[in-house]
């Protein structure tokens, strides 16, 4: 019968990661697992940390394994349905908000939601709000649903293409702000076959074109659905801030400008109406 030290020692991840996996294997805290790290433990339960701690070794996210990422403080479940969530992308959630401020009752679309994760997040901070989130994923729909429910966040979600989602309805002046995390990666991209990136829904990943297709369409598209004043944010790629900057400039938004995460990229460019 193994021990938790001797499993977090011969499974060859880091020590964090390890304790994490025997964690929710054995469904116990941190404190346990250090007071009890000389028992043997149930042959079961050792065996889904050994698988676990295989997948982790094959490169496959702690996100999915754990089933659940943190974002502005709220844990939400993730599955291989969905992109996972990363705190770059608070930015997007906090700026969104930012221009909320002082706007009562405001209406809120979030494209290509996902987990829910800016959705959820908005929604929560804002009680408020009304918040219509779309996916063209019927599964990813189902966790971001799900994560809404688990939260107590009030978020209407719609299946569809960006704004095709928005079930034909005659296009008027509808949100104070639209916001969107779309698939920004070029489909060259090395990095496609690489890390975490490797395991992630390659929809929630890449336009299959130059990484601005989607953008595009979204920028194309959010005119005809924002109140005048109204803003539209959205994440990008490390380098194609100057690009979608002209994108907005082309399509009449004023304001228009790029703001850095905390690494100094940036990770977001908007502008208002």
């Amino acid at each position: 019968m193994a021990t938790a030290r001797e499993l977090i020692a011969g499974c060859g991840l880091p020590l964090l990661e390890a304790r994490m996996l025997l964690e929710r294997a054995l469904g116990v805290g941190r404190a346990w697992l250090i007071a009890h790290d000389d028992e043997a433990l149930p042959g079961d339960q050792v065996t889904v940390f050994l698988d676990w701690a295989r997948r982790r070794r094959d490169g496959e996210p702690m996100a999915y394994l754990l089933g659940e990422r943190e974002f502005m403080g709220h844990d939400f479940q993730v599955s291989p349905a969905v992109l996972i969530p990363r705190p770059d992308t608070e930015l997007l959630v906090e700026t969104a908000l930012e221009h909320l401020r002082g706007i009562a009752a405001p209406r809120v679309l979030d494209l290509g939601t996902g987990s829910g994760a800016i959705a959820v997040s908005i929604a929560l901070a804002r009680p408020d709000a009304a918040v219509e989130a779309t996916d063209l994923s019927a599964d990813a729909l189902a966790v971001a649903a799900a994560n809404a429910r688990r939260l107590g966040a009030a978020v209407a979600f719609l299946p569809g293409d960006w704004y095709e989602a928005l079930n034909g309805a005659a296009p008027a002046p509808t949100y104070d702000a639209i916001v969107s995390n779309p698939p920004y990666i070029a489909a060259a991209d090395p990095h496609l076959s690489q890390g975490d990136l490797r395991h992630e829904p390659p929809l929630a990943l890449t336009d299959r074109a130059d990484g601005l297709a989607a953008l595009r369409q979204i920028v194309r598209g959010a005119r005809a659905w924002l109140k005048p004043g109204g803003a539209l944010w959205m994440e990008h790629g490390w380098d194609q801030a100057a690009q979608v900057r002209d994108l907005l400039d082309a399509a009449g938004f004023v304001r228009v400008e790029s703001r850095r995460d905390l690494a100094g990229i940036e990770r977001i460019s908007g502008g208002y109406l």
